[in-house]
């Protein structure tokens, strides 16, 4: 699409954070189990199973049979956006199709304290496996500790914490926010043509996702010097807050070219905000985001957003295979790292269904 003469507001928004491998010299493409979504399931990549992997030995906690074990899935945030109930979702849809009868489900509401006396709770309750979506990555130490004394494995999902593998938890699964952050930053620049003054509204503090995101995106536009970061805000990536934000940088940057939203629901906010502003998102205000979710997608379709870089949430099939292999006493790399789509104006249309809700 060609530039008119008219400045452009740019908007790209993401919703992940960065991966690193941990000791890890090579690398497999591992198949994930079939989607519970709706769409297709994350492929994954980890590192190649090793005498340096997590084992049921090494640990020394007991064998346990997963059809018949007590699950613990701790939620951090409200399901009131599209990523976590499809999170939440994928995990439920995956247990009752293993046949796990005893599934435990929380939801902190955003409260780290109660993320911490929810894992405690379930432990309490019996739960022999954990799977967790941490809040922040640093806090739930207390918590990890109470598994470790009772021997559960915790398998943390989406975000990564600063404790131990294979010591305070078994594996992280989740996404490359760096490089979510990267292919974000390059998708702007194929939208803006090169040129332009971006903002961002950046994530939650406290967590690698939007640390991750931040990173990848600064580095990988540092590349292209006519675009240049002149604004960061939080949106805490919330919807109406994101839209609160956009707000704001429209009245105090007049002169913003590009927006870059570390999720999908800020992005959303962003362009209601544009709408109202006069703008056109999509076409004077061009837009590049990072989840996945419906909303955003069918913007792409509708002509309001130019890109989503996938962060995929469907962990379901993959956090419980890596609980499985673990009791088969298969050795569990420190970090599994999932494999993101992408959407564009040259495949939206074909590929919405894919999208979560």
């Amino acid at each position: 699409m060609l530039l008119s003469s008219r400045p452009r507001l740019v908007l790209v928004t993401v919703a992940a954070a960065a991966l690193t491998l941990t000791s890890c010299t090579s690398r497999e493409e591992t198949p994930a189990a079939p989607s519970s979504g709706g769409g297709p399931a994350a492929s994954a990549q980890s590192a190649a199973p090793s005498a340096d992997g997590c084992t049921l030995q090494k640990t020394g906690y007991p064998k346990i049979d997963l059809k018949t074990a007590v699950v613990g899935f701790s939620q951090s945030e409200k399901e009131a956006n599209p990523f976590r109930i499809t999170e939440t979702q994928s995990i439920r849809d995956e247990a009752a199709k293993l046949g796990i009868g005893n599934l435990l489900v929380t939801n902190a509401q955003s409260d780290l304290n109660r993320q911490i006396s929810d894992i405690k709770s379930m432990l309490d309750r019996g739960a022999q496996l954990l799977i967790v979506a941490p809040l922040n990555s640093d806090g739930l130490q207390p918590a990890l500790d109470a598994a470790k004394a009772k021997k559960v494995p915790v398998v943390t999902i989406d975000r990564k914490v600063t404790s131990q593998p294979c010591t305070d938890y078994l594996t992280f699964i989740g996404s490359n926010f760096v490089e979510q952050g990267q292919r974000a930053a390059q998708a702007m620049v194929k939208s803006t043509g090169g040129t332009g003054k971006v903002a961002i509204l950046l994530g939650s503090s406290g967590n690698n996702v939007t640390t991750d995101r931040t990173k990848g995106f600064k580095d990988e536009l540092a590349k292209t010097p006519g675009l240049s970061v002149v604004a960061e805000q939080t949106g805490e990536f919330d919807r109406s807050k994101g839209q609160a934000v956009m707000e704001q940088l429209i009245q105090s940057h007049p002169d913003i070219t590009a927006v870059y939203a570390e999720n999908d629901e800020m992005g959303v906010g962003a362009v209601n905000a544009l709408k109202t502003a006069g703008k056109a998102p999509g076409k004077d205000v061009k837009i590049v985001s990072i989840d996945g979710t419906r909303n955003a997608v069918q913007l792409i379709v509708d002509g309001s957003y130019n890109a989503v870089i996938e962060s995929n949430p469907r962990f379901g099939p993959l956090a419980f295979q890596t609980l499985q292999k673990f009791e088969n006493g298969e050795p569990i790399p420190a970090s599994i790292v999932i494999s993101d789509d992408q959407y564009d104006e040259t495949n939206a249309a074909q590929k919405v269904g894919n999208s979560y809700k």
